[in-house]
């Protein structure tokens, strides 16, 4: 089997990843910036390691060559996938990474012919975003090949946010409303939707909101318009309406990295391990071309468990040659039932 690197392996999903390989017996070469963390976890787990910042171009390369593939866990991906895809391609190894943000499904979409000159993959959204939902998307695709109209709507139950995801979120909070129509990604106001959705225990409320499938259900299924909905405390939900009006008040730099350091200090590191066994998501996606309306439901482990499931599961693919070159989507690469082989996953029709 054929090496990879985790570049942000000590962060609180990176780690998850780690222990995740160690148990499927894969020796990952762990990568970062923070020379004193990744000593500390290589040791702990008998890891080779390589210290360096994601701007150090020629580093960047020189560890790229030790390995076949990256995954990469170093957010806010808004701010680091082009230097770490860009050294892909130079170096020809492929790339992972578990990011959800839409900027980079589309700068890496636009990098396609680039990846297949190169030989190598680019596969964003390797983690719970987007791994389930482009699934199920496919699914419900695949029975209504005239479907116009796509929504997904996600409601995760005892889980929790690590700083990586709640610092990603605020690096891109301008950028929450985003629907897709007529094939285009437009802007709405935050909350610019809102719908009752009944999982199987009642009416649950969510609202629209800037999810990765918003670019990749596109470029898995040609659905033209899609729309993604999620369920947040109803507190929540009344900060992001407030956005609206206010919210160009947070969206300078120095109030972001503001907000970002608050958040290191107040924000635990991330789900518990109690969170990470017992939590778990559901989805429901419906398609429709007008006339007719299909829809299904996928019942997941809790997103940070599923994330190092799906992550190492497609880096043993690709360290075992199976992989499409050029840019991918997961259900575009491994097909709609890839999320099916993983314990805690069922899927439904309905």
């Amino acid at each position: 089997m054929k090496k990879f690197l985790i570049y942000g392996s000590y962060g609180y999903t990176g780690s998850l990843i780690v222990e995740q390989a160690i148990k499927e017996g894969m020796r990952p070469l762990l990568a970062g910036r923070d020379e004193r963390l990744l000593r500390v976890q290589a040791e702990k787990f008998g890891l080779e390691y390589r210290a360096f910042s994601i701007d150090d171009t020629a580093a960047l390369d020189s560890a790229l060559r030790e390995v076949d593939a990256v995954l990469h866990c170093a957010g806010p991906f808004v701010l680091t996938y082009r230097q770490m895809a860009e050294a892909c391609i130079r170096t020809k190894r492929h790339y992972v990474d578990i990011s959800g943000e839409i900027e980079g499904f589309e700068a890496l979409a636009a990098m396609d012919e680039d990846a297949k000159r190169a030989g190598i993959m680019l596969l964003p959204g390797g983690g719970f975003d987007v791994v389930p939902s482009d699934c199920l998307i496919a699914h419900v695709a695949k029975k209504l090949e005239s479907a116009t109209h796509l929504e997904i709507y996600i409601k995760s139950i005892g889980s929790g946010v690590s700083r990586g995801t709640a610092r990603s979120g605020i690096e891109n909070m301008q950028r929450q409303g985003r629907i897709r129509r007529d094939g285009m990604i437009v802007s709405v106001p935050n909350v610019w939707g809102s719908k009752q959705v009944d999982f199987g225990r009642g009416p649950s409320r969510v609202v629209s909101v800037g999810w990765g499938d918003v670019s990749t259900a596109y470029h898995s299924t040609g659905i033209p318009n899609v729309t993604a909905y999620m369920g947040f405390p109803a507190a929540m939900v009344n900060g992001m309406r407030l956005t609206r009006y206010f919210g160009f008040l947070l969206y300078n730099r120095a109030a972001k990295d503001f907000i970002k350091w608050l958040i290191g200090i107040f924000l635990k590191t991330g789900p518990s391990r109690n969170q990470n066994e017992n939590g778990f998501s559901l989805m429901i996606a419906e398609a429709t071309d007008g006339k007719q309306t299909v829809r299904a439901k996928l019942r997941t482990p809790e997103a940070y468990h599923l994330t190092a499931l799906t992550a190492v599961e497609i880096m043993k693919r690709i360290t075992s040659e199976d992989y499409k070159i050029g840019f991918q989507t997961p259900s575009k690469a491994y097909g709609a039932d890839f999320i099916l082989q993983f314990a805690g996953v069922m899927r439904e029709d309905l």
